[in-house]
């Protein structure tokens, strides 16, 4: 029989210590990276390290060994009694967009560190060592890219992206790696820093960043696949400035008007495929004139902003490209200006492993839990994972507000329960 919600506090009572280790490790992370409004930590920057010296010393306090790898990512070991066997390994990332929330990436870390505490206090010994990953760089907000601590890991970080710069800092991503240890000889290389066939599957735990199962009213979801994304840090319209009275129509190249003009016919496009059923979302996340010269009676010369479509169909995603850079040359000609880009980015698709799927349900359901499956919107590292050839699954806790801001709100008792629903599915895996 499947638990209400109401009822969750009651089915897992007797989680006191996952509660306690839980909360306190929040509690220690969102005082220690808090930023006045909500948690930054940026990727490969000093609070990034803070919040994994915190979860070590967290880690080693219940004496878990640790280390960190070549990627400087943190690693917390619970030995299997078959050292020679692929490992298990299950985590996330602790980096944050900035003024975030405190559950983006976190809760997977110490899920994992809960799992194998637990494992550890009741002796339980699994056949292959189960290892805890807190990730860096994540998230694409500080360098405009995503996946870079995993992407690192399998050899797949390009000298191009190696090459970008903070905007604020003006520092390569390359050189803010090199600041906190990790091994740039090998990863300029591209040398793998993680062998895929030292790795048994990738079990990550996140909070859902959109409102599905706080709309469905479930505590957790077993994750079926994760969008890829297609992107442009940077796109701008060129046409010329002008006078706001001066200038009739027919003679103007008006960068605002036909950005809006492009972005509307992109919205047109999305809503066909939907009606299609493709699976696809389209976003404008950065936009605007630039302040030094936009004047209320200024004719805008130039407008920047940014593009992303994601799909966890490639064709879909290079459909919609395509279609994108159709209506830029199509725009371009109707209103008389330029559309130039950076460097196109991009983040592949990936589906998660079935068997762990099928194993992630029943685990669920033999809680008393719903056993709902969802497609993940956003990226995780999972996804990289997934590619790399290592059969990989997600559990996502109910999370009201969405995420990438200071609202986010988990409930501890939905996060006790996925907690549950993962350690079950590890325990059946490994014993």
């Amino acid at each position: 029989m499947t638990a209400h919600p109401a009822d969750l506090r009651n089915v897992f009572s007797g989680n006191e210590g996952d509660r306690a280790l839980s909360e306190a490790l929040f509690d220690v992370l969102r005082e220690a990276t808090g930023d006045g409004v909500g948690i930054t930590r940026e990727a490969y920057s000093e609070r990034e390290s803070l919040a994994l010296d915190l979860v070590e010393a967290k880690a080693r306090e219940l004496g878990l060994a640790t280390e960190r790898d070549a990627g400087a990512n943190l690693v917390v070991t619970l030995e299997g009694a078959e050292p020679e066997l692929p490992f298990l390994a299950c985590g996330s990332h602790l980096d944050s967009v900035p003024q975030g929330g405190n559950f983006d990436g976190a809760a997977g870390v110490i899920a994992g560190l809960a799992i194998i505490a637990r494992f550890k206090e009741e002796g339980f010994v699994p056949r292959r060592a189960i290892k805890v990953y807190a990730l860096r760089g994540e998230e694409s907000a500080r360098f405009g890219k995503a996946y870079m601590g995993s992407s690192a890991l399998f050899g797949k970080l390009t000298a191009a992206d190696l090459a970008v710069r903070d905007h604020a800092t003006g520092r390569t991503l390359a050189q803010c790696m090199a600041d906190i240890g990790v091994d740039m000889a090998r990863v300029e290389k591209s040398e793998p820093l993680l062998d895929p066939a030292t790795v048994a599957a990738w079990i990550e735990l996140h909070i859902e960043q959109g409102p599905v199962l706080v709309a469905r009213d479930l505590p957790v979801g077993i994750v079926t696949g994760i969008r890829g994304n297609v992107r442009h840090r940077n796109v701008e319209c060129i046409g010329e400035a002008g006078h706001s009275g001066a200038v009739p129509r027919w003679l103007r190249r008006d960068a605002v008007f036909a950005t809006a003009e492009l972005i509307t016919h992109l919205d047109r496009h999305w809503r066909t495929l939907l009606e299609r059923g493709r699976d696809v979302v389209v976003t404008a996340g950065v936009l605007g004139t630039d302040p030094q010269e936009h004047a209320i009676a200024r004719i805008p010369g130039k407008v920047s902003f940014s593009f992303e479509v994601r799909s966890q169909n490639r064709e879909t995603l290079e459909a919609f490209y395509d279609l994108f850079l159709s209506e830029c040359r199509l725009v371009g000609e109707e209103r008389g200006v330029e559309f130039s880009f950076d460097r196109r980015l991009e983040s592949a698709p990936a589906v998660m492993d079935p068997g762990w799927i099928a194993r992630l349900k029943a685990a669920a359901r033999g809680l008393g839990l719903p056993d709902e499956e969802i497609p993940s919107g956003a990226g995780h590292d999972a996804a990289v994972f997934a590619n790399a050839g290592i059969p990989s699954a997600m559990i996502f806790v109910r999370n009201e507000h969405g995420s990438h801001n200071p609202r986010e709100a988990m409930a501890i008792d939905d996060f006790l329960a996925g907690i549950a629903v993962m350690r079950a599915a590890i325990r059946e895996a490994v014993q």
